[in-house]
Protein backbone atom coordinates (compact mmCIF):
# COMPACT_ATOMS: atom_id res chain seq x y z
CA UNK A 1 0.00 0.00 0.00
CA UNK A 2 1.32 3.16 -0.85
CA UNK A 3 0.46 6.24 1.14
CA UNK A 4 2.10 9.76 0.05
CA UNK A 5 1.42 12.51 2.94
CA UNK A 6 1.85 16.08 2.16
CA UNK A 7 2.08 19.30 4.62
CA UNK A 8 3.68 22.17 5.00
CA UNK A 9 0.98 24.41 2.66
CA UNK A 10 -0.50 27.71 4.42
CA UNK A 11 -0.88 31.46 3.18
CA UNK A 12 1.60 33.69 2.45
CA UNK A 13 2.01 37.04 1.19
CA UNK A 14 3.67 37.65 -2.81
CA UNK A 15 7.57 37.06 -2.58
CA UNK A 16 7.51 35.20 0.20
CA UNK A 17 8.59 31.47 0.65
CA UNK A 18 6.77 27.90 1.82
CA UNK A 19 8.28 24.53 2.16
CA UNK A 20 5.92 21.60 0.99
CA UNK A 21 7.07 17.70 2.20
CA UNK A 22 5.76 14.75 0.67
CA UNK A 23 6.36 11.39 3.46
CA UNK A 24 5.98 8.25 1.34
CA UNK A 25 5.63 5.24 2.67
CA UNK A 26 5.19 2.09 0.24
CA UNK A 27 7.42 3.09 -2.58
CA UNK A 28 10.73 4.09 -1.99
CA UNK A 29 11.89 7.85 -3.63
CA UNK A 30 15.17 6.02 -4.06
CA UNK A 31 13.70 4.10 -6.73
CA UNK A 32 10.76 5.54 -8.16
CA UNK A 33 10.15 9.33 -9.49
CA UNK A 34 8.65 11.17 -7.35
CA UNK A 35 6.71 14.75 -8.82
CA UNK A 36 4.61 18.01 -7.43
CA UNK A 37 1.73 18.80 -9.49
CA UNK A 38 -0.77 21.76 -8.32
CA UNK A 39 -4.31 22.58 -9.42
CA UNK A 40 -6.13 25.75 -8.80
CA UNK A 41 -9.84 26.63 -9.27
CA UNK A 42 -11.11 26.07 -12.32
CA UNK A 43 -8.04 25.01 -14.17
CA UNK A 44 -6.65 22.01 -14.69
CA UNK A 45 -4.09 20.00 -12.56
CA UNK A 46 -0.57 20.67 -14.18
CA UNK A 47 3.26 19.95 -13.12
CA UNK A 48 5.32 21.56 -11.25
CA UNK A 49 8.68 19.43 -10.54
CA UNK A 50 9.50 15.77 -10.26
CA UNK A 51 12.50 14.12 -8.87
CA UNK A 52 13.91 10.84 -10.13
CA UNK A 53 17.13 8.94 -9.44
CA UNK A 54 17.88 9.73 -5.73
CA UNK A 55 17.68 13.28 -7.09
CA UNK A 56 19.92 12.75 -9.58
CA UNK A 57 17.78 13.85 -12.20
CA UNK A 58 15.33 16.91 -11.85
CA UNK A 59 12.44 18.57 -14.06
CA UNK A 60 10.84 21.80 -13.15
CA UNK A 61 7.77 23.36 -14.96
CA UNK A 62 8.69 26.76 -16.73
CA UNK A 63 6.36 28.52 -14.05
CA UNK A 64 8.66 27.40 -11.56
CA UNK A 65 12.18 27.72 -12.72
CA UNK A 66 14.33 29.78 -10.93
CA UNK A 67 12.14 29.72 -7.79
CA UNK A 68 11.41 26.47 -7.41
CA UNK A 69 13.42 23.46 -6.13
CA UNK A 70 13.18 20.01 -5.40
CA UNK A 71 14.82 17.91 -3.26
CA UNK A 72 14.59 14.87 -1.70
CA UNK A 73 15.86 12.94 1.55
CA UNK A 74 16.45 9.11 1.09
CA UNK A 75 16.49 8.04 4.68
CA UNK A 76 13.15 9.76 5.41
CA UNK A 77 11.56 8.90 1.69
CA UNK A 78 10.35 12.72 1.90
CA UNK A 79 10.78 14.64 -0.89
CA UNK A 80 10.15 18.64 -0.53
CA UNK A 81 9.12 21.65 -2.59
CA UNK A 82 11.29 24.78 -1.52
CA UNK A 83 9.20 27.40 -3.28
CA UNK A 84 10.18 30.88 -3.13
CA UNK A 85 9.43 34.76 -4.64
CA UNK A 86 6.15 33.22 -4.33
CA UNK A 87 3.40 34.89 -6.78
CA UNK A 88 -0.09 34.97 -6.54
CA UNK A 89 -0.57 32.90 -9.56
CA UNK A 90 1.10 30.20 -7.39
CA UNK A 91 -2.10 29.41 -5.51
CA UNK A 92 -3.37 25.97 -5.83
CA UNK A 93 -3.75 23.04 -3.99
CA UNK A 94 -0.63 21.25 -4.58
CA UNK A 95 -0.11 17.22 -5.10
CA UNK A 96 2.37 14.87 -4.87
CA UNK A 97 3.01 12.28 -6.64
CA UNK A 98 4.44 8.89 -7.45
CA UNK A 99 5.99 7.31 -10.04
CA UNK A 100 4.57 3.96 -11.67
CA UNK A 101 7.84 3.14 -13.00
CA UNK A 102 11.02 2.43 -11.61
CA UNK A 103 14.56 3.85 -12.62
CA UNK A 104 13.24 6.11 -15.12
CA UNK A 105 13.56 10.07 -15.61
CA UNK A 106 11.47 9.99 -18.92
CA UNK A 107 8.84 11.71 -19.38
CA UNK A 108 8.54 13.08 -15.59
CA UNK A 109 6.19 16.05 -16.40
CA UNK A 110 2.94 13.87 -17.32
CA UNK A 111 0.88 12.58 -15.18
CA UNK A 112 -0.05 9.58 -16.26
CA UNK A 113 3.16 8.34 -15.14
CA UNK A 114 1.95 8.50 -11.68
CA UNK A 115 -0.19 6.69 -10.32
CA UNK A 116 -0.55 7.35 -6.36
CA UNK A 117 -1.51 10.99 -5.08
CA UNK A 118 -1.24 12.53 -2.33
CA UNK A 119 -4.71 14.37 -0.68
CA UNK A 120 -3.60 17.91 -1.56
CA UNK A 121 -2.25 20.75 0.35
CA UNK A 122 -3.28 24.57 -0.43
CA UNK A 123 -1.19 27.28 -1.34
CA UNK A 124 -2.57 30.73 -0.92
CA UNK A 125 -0.62 33.55 -1.92
CA UNK A 126 -2.18 37.06 -0.97
CA UNK A 127 -0.91 40.05 -3.44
Amino acid sequence: QVQLVESGGGLVQTGGSLRLSCAASGRTFSTYPMAWFRQAPGKEREFVAAIAWSGLVTSYADSGKGRFIISGDNAKDTVYLQMNNLKPEDTAVYYCAAGKRPFTSQALGRMSEYDYWGQGTQVTVSS
